[in-house]
C-alpha cells in the first residue's frame, strides 16, 4: 500500500477534453509581433504576456520580416500600365505637396522599425538612424 502513495499521479488528456489549439488572425499576428519590436529584448516578455512560447513568437517575427504576415487592412501596391500612346501632356498637373499625414517606414537591418513623417530633412533622418541603427 505504500507503493501506491509514492507513485506520481498520471493525467490523462484526451481529444474530447475540448480544443487545446488556440488560433491567431493575422491581425493579432501582427500586433503582436509590432509589439515585441519595442525596445529591447522584448520577445521572451511579449511572448510570456499573451500565453505563446518564444518560438512561435520568433517564426511570427520572421514571417513579418519576409512579407507574409499581413494585416486584413494593410496597404499593398498595385501594378500600374501606361498606355503606350500616352505622353506626358496629356498627365493632369500634380500637386507637389504631400498631404500632412503621409508617413514612410524605414526597416533597418537590426528588426527596428522608424516611422518619420515625408517631409522630413534628410540631415536629421541621418542623425536619428546614425542613434537607432548603431552597430
Amino acid at each position: 500500500m505504500s507503493d501506491f502513495i509514492k507513485r506520481p499521479q498520471i493525467e490523462v488528456l484526451s481529444a474530447a477534453d475540448g480544443e487545446r489549439r488556440r488560433y491567431w488572425s493575422d491581425d493579432d499576428k501582427l500586433r503582436i509581433v509590432e509589439e515585441s519590436f519595442i525596445g529591447h529584448r522584448q520577445v521572451t516578455a511579449t511572448a510570456r504576456r499573451h500565453g505563446i512560447c518564444r518560438s512561435l513568437l520568433t517564426t511570427w517575427r520572421r514571417q513579418y520580416r519576409n512579407g507574409e504576415l499581413e494585416s486584413s487592412g494593410s496597404v499593398s501596391f498595385a501594378p500600374v500600365t501606361v498606355p503606350k500612346d500616352f505622353s506626358a501632356s496629356q498627365a493632369n498637373p500634380i500637386d507637389a505637396s504631400p498631404p500632412p499625414d503621409c508617413r514612410v517606414e524605414v526597416a533597418l537591418p537590426n528588426g527596428r522599425r522608424l516611422i518619420v513623417p515625408i517631409g522630413v530633412e534628410a540631415e536629421a533622418l541621418a542623425r536619428i538612424l546614425a542613434v537607432v541603427d548603431r552597430q
